[in-house]
């Protein structure tokens, strides 16, 4: 099976809608019913929330020197903000997982293939 990656982005400095804890629960068991349902079908891999676009660092070596910077590599408002790693038979199935991801969590989802290997 191909591995895709299902990723989500959070905006910098704008606030999410506000949720009530009650919203907030409700929809953190929707993620979880979603990867239970992943884990039982053999599609989840591996998947992450990440802290904001501040916390990120680049590191960049070149000619030996290597030199660090506070943020993402490029400016943008848009960040990753987690992604899910999955298994798929085919592009149709993975995304038939990032469906199912946006519903979950009100967002656009973007369903990426990767790259076959010689050690895949």
């Amino acid at each position: 099976m191909a591995k895709y990656l299902l990723s989500t982005y959070s905006v910098e400095g704008e606030a999410a809608a506000p949720m009530t804890d009650g919203d907030m629960q409700e929809m953190m068991q929707r993620i979880g019913a979603l990867e239970e349902e992943m884990r039982s079908a053999g599609a989840w891999v591996f998947s992450a929330r990440l802290h904001d676009a501040d916390a990120a660092t680049v590191v960049h070596s070149q000619g030996g020197d290597v030199v660090t910077t506070d943020g993402p590599f490029a400016e943008a408002k848009e960040h990753l903000g987690g992604f899910y790693i999955v298994e798929a038979d085919d592009l149709d199935a993975a995304l038939a997982w990032g469906s199912k991801t946006s519903a979950c969590i009100g967002k656009p989802i973007e369903v990426w293939p990767f790259r076959q290997t010689s050690g895949d």
